[in-house]
């Protein structure tokens, strides 16, 4: 079940494509240790936030939150942070 307080749809940042085992390509997302040790999916509740918590450059996927249990199968993580600001020394850079 989805926790009711989240919205619809989530932004969530992703590192590099990848192949899949099935021959196609998906988004890896990127998953954060909180200071406590637990595992974070960072999500964020709209577009303009992902890119001013994470930089211009961020790699970024939209999922509906009813696939959240699908992430947590792949990408297991403890808990979900919203809307928080990534240090500058983590984000992205623009590819040449």
């Amino acid at each position: 079940m989805t926790n009711p307080n989240l919205p619809p749809a989530l932004y969530l940042p992703t590192g590099p494509v990848s192949a899949t085992t099935d021959g196609g390509t998906g988004a890896n997302i990127e998953l954060r240790r909180t200071p406590d040790g637990r595992v974070a999916l960072v999500a964020f509740t709209a577009l303009d936030r992902l890119i001013d918590c994470c930089g211009e450059h961020q790699p970024w996927i939209m999922i509906n939150t009813e696939h959240l249990p699908k992430i947590h199968q792949v990408n297991p993580y403890d808990v979900i942070v919203l809307d928080s600001e990534l240090p500058v020394e983590l984000r992205h850079t623009a590819r040449v």
